[in-house]
């Protein structure tokens, strides 16, 4: 292993690999020698980022448990171990008043955010706890921090994925399990856009001013984050240059106050 490539010869599992941060991740992580899985529900992205990776697409919907333990004993049968996981599928959620939430999506957006990654943890975790090591990487937000208006499902998960990792570090890191967070602020792309669209109805103002007002002017850099950049901080926890680190949660935000 050699500083270009921290991640040499490790096996690494991106959910929601297909688009975004764990696109970008993905990528970086094959860059630094990583062996790459990438999961998600699009058979069509999966099979573009992992022929970018030179790795393997397995299509997974985290919500359901069988296919999440397929994903793990797939990957460990194909690849020998799994020694990273990127715990990023999630959804933005429902962007509506609480005393105006539609119940279905508050349970959709919990199903997925939460439970979704609480399996996840469940199976990566019982392969690394059995070969005595493993990172994982679970991608919070800056939602789960603070709370946002209009964002009270995305921000419950959020908050809860933070409790997890706190926990589960505990759990495992006697067997040489590391289990950290990321809180991304807001990351520039296709995600964010649609989320700034659905507030400027629900708010009645323009996506210009909500982006100025909420986004690049609070930040101390002035500028939106880029997945890039997150997958930066995302290969610090995943690599042996934070071996001391777990039960932590690291911002990614440009400095948002």
């Amino acid at each position: 292993m050699s500083e270009d490539t921290p991640l040499s010869d490790k096996v690494a599992v991106v959910t929601g690999g297909g688009s975004g941060i764990g696109k970008a991740t993905a990528l970086r992580f094959a860059r630094a020698g990583a062996r790459v899985v990438v999961a998600g529900r699009s058979r069509a992205a999966l099979d573009a980022v992992a022929k970018q990776t030179h790795g393997i697409g397995i299509v997974t919907d985290v919500v359901e448990e069988e296919q999440v333990e397929s994903l793990f004993s797939e990957t460990k049968q194909r690849l020998g171990r799994v020694d990273v996981l990127l715990n990023n599928a999630g959804i933005s959620g429902p962007i509506a008043a609480l005393t105006e939430m539609d119940t279905a999506r508050w349970d959709e957006c919990v199903a997925i955010n939460l439970r979704g990654a609480m399996l996840c943890m469940k199976h990566a975790g019982r392969l690394m706890c059995e070969q005595g090591s493993g990172a994982i990487v679970n991608v919070s937000s800056l939602m789960g921090l603070r709370g946002y208006p209009m964002r009270s499902a995305y921000c419950a998960t959020k908050f809860a994925l933070i409790g997890m990792t706190e926990a589960f570090a505990h759990e495992v890191g006697q067997y040489g399990v590391r289990v950290n967070a990321l809180c991304p602020g807001a990351v520039h792309g296709e995600l964010m856009e649609r989320v700034i669209a659905r507030r400027a109805e629900a708010e009645r103002r323009t996506a210009e001013d909500i982006i100025k007002e909420n986004y690049t002017e609070p930040a101390a850099l002035r500028k939106w984050v880029s997945p890039e950049e997150v997958a930066e901080a995302a290969l610090y926890l995943a690599s042996d240059a934070s071996s001391a680190i777990t039960g932590e949660r690291i911002k990614v935000d440009a400095g948002r106050l």
